[in-house]
């Protein structure tokens, strides 16, 4: 057994390890974001959000800003756009349905990933991974179904499910561009057009600028750091990890969450566990498709590099 282990962790690459330790981070701002939700509207918040963590990041990076090409600035508006859909409609979703049914929904990412880069970059998962998603999505089911797997869609269901789909084209969009784009420059572009977008949602939305208070702006500027950080080794990592397997490591993101809601007094019920088990057992299965490829090459160096 320890020898297995050994060889599943010396196959993980650093940038691999780095999204697991991100992913850790992230499941925690779950509660922090619903308590956000009682002092601020979704749109004001997430644009809050991202103008704190646009402005985090230029700071960080006004020489680097000079060499902006036209490239990086339709990589970040169109990554932007998917990025303020997808944290806005979740969020606004939050209001009305309870947090283990928008986890659930939020799921459906998973399965709609290499549907989508399948469909618009033609790249075709492999088996190994299709199951490594597949398992995923069933202990997401484990983990965050409230009662089974039933699903009544009202308003706050369909609102999450299309939180879903922006995030699924998020993380396309990002491998699209990675190894093409300036990091730095793109994430500031991407960061400001979500902030924009969500701004300017508020308008049809009806949602009118909150009080400023003390805990309202510590969140915000707290996740606002946090997303830059996010985003910034986001489009870092997946020059080098496909989206496929970005989405298995990203589904531990509820399994930190839960752990987080427990730390917290909500209850991790067995099936809860058994869910985590199975994202773990995904994560593993994907590895061993990598480990398969990698044998074969070794096996055959001369032979012609197979069209992944």
């Amino acid at each position: 057994m320890s020898a297995l282990l050994r060889r599943y962790s010396l196959a993980i690459k650093p940038q691999e390890a780095i999204l697991i330790l991100i992913t850790m981070f992230w499941g925690g701002t779950f509660l922090a974001v619903q308590y956000a939700m009682t002092l601020s509207g979704p749109f004001f918040f997430v644009g809050l959000r991202f103008a704190t963590a646009a402005l985090a990041v230029a700071l960080l990076s006004l020489k680097t800003l000079r060499g902006l090409t036209w490239l990086e600035v339709k990589a970040g508006v169109f990554i932007g756009i998917s990025i303020a859909i997808g944290y806005s409609m979740q969020t606004w979703g939050l209001q009305s349905i309870p947090s283990s049914k928008s986890a659930f929904i939020t799921a459906m990412y998973v399965p709609l990933v290499p549907v989508l880069q399948w469909i618009c970059l033609g790249k075709m998962p492999g088996m190994m991974s299709w199951i490594g998603v597949g398992l995923a999505f069933i202990g997401l089911i484990f983990l965050a179904g409230p009662d089974g797997t039933s699903l009544t869609l009202g308003a706050g269901e369909i609102i999450t499910l299309i939180s879903a789909l922006a995030i699924a084209a998020e993380i396309i969009l990002i491998s699209a561009w990675a190894g093409k784009v300036d990091i730095k420059r793109v994430t500031i572009v991407q960061l400001a057009t979500a902030s924009i977008v969500a701004f300017a949602t508020m308008i049809p939305a009806g949602e009118s600028v909150p009080a400023f208070t003390p805990g309202l702006l510590v969140i915000a500027l707290g996740l606002g750091i946090f997303s830059a950080i996010i985003q910034v080794t986001m489009n870092w990592a997946q020059r080098s990890v496909s989206p496929t397997r970005a989405t298995v490591i990203y589904t531990g993101e509820p399994v930190w969450a839960g752990i987080f809601g427990r730390l917290a007094g909500e209850r991790l019920p067995v099936l809860a566990l058994l869910g985590g088990a199975l994202i773990v057992l995904g994560v593993l299965v994907s590895e061993l498709k990598l480990k398969r490829k990698l044998q074969r090459k070794k096996a055959a160096p001369l032979a012609v590099p197979e069209n992944e």
